[in-house]
């Protein structure tokens, strides 16, 4: 987020361009670092002019470079972030150092500790960016003020809440009864985004397998 005012960058001769052009560059930037979240908002929930000004007090833009944590284990999750751009991954670290990844994301999804968000208890979570990205954030104090003045965004939270379960509940039915192959075919099917986005060694992380377990499904589907 900007740290200075626009009285700030004049004072200190930071501004290389007519001021009229920085005020369009500022604009234009913030303008599009909401655009997918409105898009998403919009497609669930029609919002008027009046409300989606309401809600853009609320935002809180941030970029991120690859590899930069968004949430480390043990921080209190004080905010979720819808993905605008990049794509984002959350995982554990058990007590040997290896890593097991609960969940991907990218542009248009939303990501976040859920637990300790809610619950305000450490996070079991660390969240990293998988690529340079551009986040729009949410806080607590915003989320609840926010649930109190527009009941759009309630039901929007509901829903979204609702889908996170609903995709938890059919990845652990998978995980329980699918066979191997039929889970990764599935996934590339439901995920291609992703499958060409993110390291074979974190999908396997995610599926819950090694990487040689993963190569091995791999060759038999590309075989048939």
């Amino acid at each position: 987020m900007y740290r200075y005012s626009l009285v700030d960058i004049v004072k200190h001769k930071w501004v290389i361009f007519p001021l009229q052009k920085l005020y369009h560059s500022f604009g234009h930037l913030y303008f599009n670092m909401y655009e997918l979240f409105f898009q998403n908002f919009n497609k669930k929930l029609a919002l008027t002019e009046e409300e989606e000004t309401l809600i853009k007090k609320y935002l809180i833009p941030k970029k991120l470079r690859k590899k930069q944590y968004l949430l480390q284990e043990d921080e209190v999750c004080k905010s979720y972030a819808f993905i605008e751009k990049g794509a984002l991954r959350a995982y554990t670290v058990d007590n040997s150092g290896n890593e097991h990844i609960i969940q991907f994301g990218i542009e248009g999804w939303i990501v976040s500790d859920l637990y300790s968000f809610l619950t305000g208890e450490p996070a079991t979570y660390n969240i990293d960016a998988l690529e340079d990205a551009e986040l729009v954030l949410i806080s607590k104090t915003a989320h609840e003020e926010l649930l109190q003045k527009l009941p759009k965004y309630e039901t929007f939270t509901r829903l979204n809440i609702t889908g996170a379960y609903i995709a938890m509940q059919k990845r652990l039915t998978s995980i329980i009864s699918s066979p191997l192959e039929e889970r990764y075919t599935n996934f590339t099917k439901a995920y291609p985004e992703i499958v060409q986005r993110v390291p074979q060694h974190m999908i396997a992380s995610y599926m819950g397998l090694t990487p040689e377990t993963l190569s091995r499904i791999r060759k038999r589907i590309s075989s048939k």
